[in-house]
């Protein structure tokens, strides 16, 4: 039961904290309402489906911290948040890499939440428990990109720059999946690390 989880109380104020916080005078606010859809939808979601399919702590953490870089995100827009500025110079870059943190982070936080979604409501075993996980994040990845281009032109074409933070990348979108690919696969073989150093094999098949 919820009110018997105390960690997972602590996630859910911190996480509510931050929107919170977040969500006051962001630097566009339009931008931030499209940005945040995102989380009307998913957290909604993860509140109507905790009784049939709650999941561990660990991965309530993992998807708070990942909800709170996105937060962040759309507070300043991504292209504008100054971490990535204070980035570029040591660095030497030459646009603004937190979009890029995230998308990464996507897969890196993500990979936990999704297998163990997919082990307790597919029955998803060993080698097959790691390489569903890994393909739903992929395409999750390439289905926002899609989506985000649609809703930029549907709900405010004049956004689109903002929303998609592509700041002047041809290659935006192709560039967020391939770092979201890189953070799930190293989360996947971190993960099986993990179990096979505790005793618990990886099947080849």
């Amino acid at each position: 039961m919820f009110q018997d989880r105390r960690l997972l109380q602590i996630v859910v104020l911190c996480y509510a904290a931050v929107w919170i916080i977040t969500a006051i005078r962001p630097v566009d606010r339009s931008d931030w309402l499209i940005e945040n859809l995102l989380v009307f939808i998913a957290v909604p979601f993860l509140a109507l489906t905790y009784r049939r399919t709650p999941l561990s702590d660990t991965s309530y953490v993992l998807i708070a911290a990942f909800l709170m870089l996105h937060a962040v995100g759309a507070h300043y827009t991504y292209a504008k948040v100054p971490i990535g500025d204070w980035m570029k110079e040591p660095l030497d870059l030459d646009r603004n890499h937190f979009d890029r943190l995230v998308h990464c982070s996507f897969g890196l936080l993500l990979l936990v939440p999704v297998r163990e979604a997919l082990m307790r409501t597919a029955s998803t075993r060993g080698f097959w428990s790691y390489v569903l996980p890994v393909a739903v994040i992929i395409a999750a990845s390439g289905f926002f990109e899609i989506v985000e281009a649609i809703v930029a032109q549907i709900v405010s074409p004049e956004l689109g720059t903002a929303y998609l933070g592509t700041q002047g990348d041809e290659w935006d979108a192709q560039k967020d999946m391939a770092v979201a690919v890189v953070g799930v696969v190293v989360s996947a073989i971190l993960s099986a690390a993990i179990a096979t150093r505790r005793g618990r094999k990886v099947p080849r098949r």
